[in-house]
């Protein structure tokens, strides 16, 4: 039984002057400063329950998303906890559906808004889902914290990386026991061939690598730039063009077939309608979900159930601050109630007979900031290790938090003085 208002809500701009060292680099954002605007949440309850709660960003801004959580605030204060429970997809409706603002698995479905999406998932339908999933759900739990889920490195290839720099990280990477590759493009196309091909020499052909244009081409400037790079048999070209565009992506989608290669997008979805019209148009073969960008958990169950019917596997979007200690949770439960597998369906194998058409699930995993949080993710042979501790596995380091926090904090207050200067 959950017991206790919320009493208090704060919210602080969090910063890391991560562009000074490249990180999260790409060839739409080319100088990124991991950021966040983190939440708590404090409760009158006898323990001193606390909810953390962070939306990631890439620096400039965060003042904004730090207004709109305060403009939210006044449907939390002296809430109920047990309310909240009682009927999360009231509550949800009531955050997403303010008239001035406006922007057991029976009880787990009851936690989902289906509207916008009953012409594809009804509730019965995902009830449904659920049940199924219970099936073989000791065993899966089990293997998970044996073996963990399957991760893929994004941390070596960031776009402005020097070439010294990405073998040094490939070379540590290979020895750490990495066996898939994430590799930015779309800024050059001399410049990704060399690349590409300096980083599939590396790993050889037996390792899986993806490329990431995030967002940069035209539909036809995206379907000839990766004929250019299909030599270097890449799994998926990730947001090949505008987050928005349904039909050019469908347009990607089915170009490429032929080369071997799949389309992966969704970090830039911002509501489950988006993703369901992905789905319907055939417009992806990997769908990734961030656990920011979408309205909370809710949200984010609602598009794993959607995937689910839709034969589409799940491969979580985690570039960004906080964004592998969120999206752990949402994929190991996946793989145990929802999916029940860590293997693709066979998407390619008519059309390309030669193509390794089992492709395993994997979630993205970049290696920067974990330190700041008290209960930072693992990784054990290139896998998540499923958390062991209660919650989403937010909350900072208060300490961080405070020499992050922008722009009084100490970090900020050097690097502003040194601008000025």
């Amino acid at each position: 039984m959950v017991r206790g208002r919320i009493s208090r809500l704060s919210v602080r701009d969090v910063r890391f002057p991560t562009s000074l060292g490249g990180h999260g680099s790409d060839a739409m954002h080319t100088d990124p400063d991991y950021s966040a605007a983190y939440v708590v949440l404090e409760t009158d309850a006898e323990d001193g329950l606390k909810g953390y709660g962070i939306t990631f960003t890439l620096g400039k801004g965060t003042e904004v998303v730090v207004c709109a959580v305060n403009a939210l605030a006044p449907h939390l204060l002296n809430k109920d906890l047990g309310d909240i429970v009682g009927d999360f997809r009231g509550f949800y409706r009531q955050l997403t559906s303010d008239g001035q603002l406006r922007w057991d698995p029976r009880k787990l479905v009851s936690c989902l808004d289906f509207r916008y999406i009953t012409d594809v998932l009804t509730e019965e339908e995902a009830y449904e889902i659920l049940q199924k999933g219970q099936v073989g759900k000791k065993e899966r739990e089990e293997q998970m914290l044996a073996h963990g889920y399957p991760a893929y490195t994004t941390s070596c290839a960031w776009l402005g990386y020097s070439d010294a720099t990405l073998k040094q990280l490939c070379s540590k990477a290979l020895e750490d026991g990495w066996t898939r590759f994430k590799v930015k493009v779309g800024a050059d196309l001399q410049d990704d061939i060399r690349r590409c091909r300096l980083i599939r020499n590396m790993i050889g052909p037996e390792k899986t690598l993806m490329m990431d244009a995030n967002q940069r081409w035209d539909v036809p400037e995206a379907v000839e730039w990766m004929a250019k790079l299909a030599e270097f048999k890449p799994l998926w070209i990730e947001e090949p063009t505008s987050p928005d565009d349904i039909l050019g992506h469908a347009t990607i989608s089915k170009a490429l077939v032929p080369l071997g290669i799949g389309v992966a997008t969704g970090e830039q979805c911002h509501n489950r309608v988006i993703f369901k019209q992905l789905l319907q148009a055939k417009a992806l073969q990997f769908l990734q979900i961030d656990s920011c960008r979408l309205g909370s958990v809710n949200e984010n169950l609602s598009v794993l159930l959607m995937a689910k019917k839709f034969d589409i596997p799940v491969c979580p979007h985690a570039g960004g601050v906080g964004l592998c200690e969120l999206v752990q949770h949402l994929i190991i439960f996946d793989f145990v109630s929802v999916s029940a597998s860590l293997k693709d369906r066979i998407w390619l194998h008519l059309l390309v007979p030669s193509y390794i058409s089992t492709c395993a699930r994997m979630c993205e995993y970049v290696d920067h900031l974990h330190e700041h949080f008290k209960y930072p993710v693992i990784i054990k042979k290139a896998s998540y290790m499923p958390p062991k501790d209660a919650g989403y596995s937010t909350e900072m380091k208060e300490e961080s938090v405070k020499k992050h926090q922008y722009p009084d904090g100490e970090v900020w207050e050097k690097l502003l003085a040194a601008q000025v200067n």
